[in-house]
């Protein structure tokens, strides 16, 4: 999936990355503007099936980084992710945490608004 042909790259497709994991694959694209910079979309896609078909949907999620945003990315990615490493309970089996997380509702996280991001981390 990382070779792309002249054409894509004029079209501002640089590079792609899709990783598998479970039922969700996510693509790691690397794309150009207008005035070649460079920024990374993320989209998880997830297989779902429509109510009464048998045909299936991909339900999907994408997140817009820009290069300006990558070193504070990081840096609250892997506080993240060594929270859950210090912190998460022992469990007797992996769950996929977001069925749980989507089916529950009392879910604390449903309500986020995009302004209130880093009010308080400028």
């Amino acid at each position: 999936m990382a070779d792309f042909t002249n054409s894509n790259e004029q079209n501002g497709d640089i590079f792609s990355k899709a990783v598998r994991a479970g039922k969700r694959t996510y693509f790691f694209d690397v794309r150009s503007t207008r005035s070649n910079d460079y920024y990374l979309t993320i989209t998880e896609s997830k297989k779902r099936m429509n109510d009464g078909s048998d045909k299936p949907f991909y339900e999907k999620h994408k997140l817009f980084l820009y290069k300006e945003d990558f070193e504070k990315f990081m840096d609250g990615l892997n506080e993240a992710i060594t929270h859950i490493r210090e912190n998460q309970p022992e469990q007797s089996a992996p769950e996929d945490v977001s069925e749980k997380t989507e089916n529950s509702s009392t879910s604390r996280f449903t309500d986020v608004e995009f302004d209130d991001l880093g009010k308080d981390n400028d």
